[in-house]
Formats: C-alpha cells, structure tokens, sequence
C-alpha cells in the first residue's frame, strides 16, 4: 500500500483574511518538502495559481493529515466529509473558543511536526441522526458534537426514551443529545458535564426545563435514544445537526440518536492535556 503523504489545508475565507495564513503554512510546508493541497470551505479570495487547490472530497484518500484553519465549526464540517475515510484532523483556531482547534497561528513549529507524523491520533465517537416520519426515515445524517431539538422562542414538550424506557418529560426550549467531544459545547452552556473525548456515551441535556426534576443524563453508548416533541401546534419545531441547517420537526415526528460507526480522528500534537485545555477555554467560567 502507497504511503499517503499528502498535506491538506482546509481554510475558512471568512476566518482567514486574503488566505494570509494558508500561504504562509503552505510554503513552509512545500519548502519542507510535503505535497500540499488547498481545500477552501468557499471559492472566495485569490489564492496564488501556483498553489494546489480542490474539493476535501477529492482528495480526502491521498491526505495523511488535514489542517484546519478556522473555528470549531470548520472542523466540524471536515470531519463530517472524511468520517468513512477518518483522515486525522488538526486545528488552528482562527475562531473564538476553538476547544477542537488547539492551536494558535504562532504554532507553525508543531503543524510541521504534525506534517512529519509527530502526533497522537485520538478516535472521537459521533452519533447517527435520523428523523422518522409516518414510518420512513425522512432525514439522515451524523453528528461529531450535537443534535438538537428546539421550539421558536416558546416552551415545547419533550419526552426522550432510551432502548423504550422513558427517561425524561418536560416542557422546556428543547433538548441536546451530544457526544463527549460536544459535552464543550452548547451542552456544557445548558448545564450539561464535561466529559473526556476519547470516552463513549451519549449526553442528554435538556434545554431550560420548566421542571427541577430534568436533569441531564449520561448514557451508555449501545442505547438507542429517541426523542418526540410536542408543541401544541403553536410555533415551529426544528432539527439541527452540528449547528448546520434547521429541519422542521413535525408533531408525530420522532428522532433516533445511536452511537455512529464511523468516527472523527483529530491530530493531538501538544504537550496539553484535555484537563489543560478544559481549564485554559472555560475555567474562569466553570
């Protein structure tokens, strides 16, 4: 089997003004000798014509590392296009919190090492989604952080079930059901806990629960979750994946959640660890 040594730089434009970055990461990585490619989230800037560039999905095959330039939600949406041919991602946070990304653009030093193999491959559990609809499977799709079930600026009725056995029934703005890499995220906001990203199990986290007794859960991860909405017909009810597009979720509708096959592979070349990085991002605030 060919060795796969191609480099690709997945940059977000809008993060990464006039691909200042890009450039500079790509010639140093050129310069050291690494077929480099250029894969950006959107065809907007002008890149040099003598850099490579093309679509992930094209090249995802060839690439033995993706680096990611931009926020929480690039990595995100790369690691969602590589899941069936896991490619070990690694951030460098152009964004705000950037808990995935845990690099900063002065850390070029240990992208080359990256780029040279010096990295500890860590496997992150996602979930696979399905909205069910009078019986059929309407929509489909994986997720690395969290799906989430929400009302329109009022109260929804939420019951969610685990293997059948119901676990909670309240009102409330609606529910997360995220993994341990999205227990940092808008779970961790809705009170949820934090938990190790190489760990396997499925987070529930109810939204505002007009209720003290909804409290969130962790659950195994063989559990098949299932969540029904009730809005009364009053105002719209939505479905979103990683923080992507709003599916409309119908009153007899119902979602199932369960532990994915596929996983996320993301690049740890630090010397720090997830307790490190914890207290780094949130500690003032936890």
């Amino acid at each position: 089997m060919t060795e796969k040594k191609l480099i690709v730089l997945r940059t977000n434009s809008k993060r990464d003004t006039d691909f200042a970055l890009t450039k500079r990461i790509y010639a140093m990585l050129e310069k050291e000798g690494f077929p480099v490619c250029v894969c950006p989230t959107e065809r907007e800037g002008a890149l040099p014509p003598e850099m490579e560039t093309n679509e992930l999905s094209e090249v995802a095959e060839q690439a033995r590392l993706i680096v990611s330039l931009g926020g929480d939600g690039t990595i995100l949406r790369a690691a969602r296009a590589v899941m069936h041919m896991p490619v070990p991602i690694l951030g460098v946070n152009l964004g705000h919190k950037g808990f995935l990304a845990e690099l900063s653009p002065e850390d070029t030093e240990l992208i080359l090492k990256a780029a040279r193999g010096g990295f500890l491959p860590v496997s992150r559990m996602m979930l696979d989604v399905s909205l069910v609809r009078n019986g059929e499977t309407v929509y489909a799709d994986s997720a690395l952080n969290e799906t989430v079930v929400c009302g329109t600026a009022a109260t929804i009725g939420i019951t969610a079930y685990g293997d059948g056995s119901k676990i909670i029934d309240y009102k409330g703005d609606g529910i997360i059901l995220a993994t341990p890499t999205g227990s940092t995220a808008y779970s961790l906001s809705a009170g949820g806990s934090l938990v190790e990203p190489t760990a396997e199990n499925i987070l529930v986290t109810p939204i505002c629960a007009h209720d003290i007794s909804a409290r969130p859960f962790v659950l195994a991860p063989d559990r098949l979750v299932t969540v029904r909405a009730d809005g009364r017909g009053k105002r719209p009810i939505w479905l979103s994946v990683d923080g992507g597009e709003l599916i409309p979720f119908g009153a007899e509708d119902e979602l199932r959640v369960s532990k994915s096959k596929n996983y996320a592979v993301t690049a740890h070349v630090s010397n720090k660890s997830f307790y490190d990085i914890a207290y780094e991002k949130l500690g003032e605030r936890i």
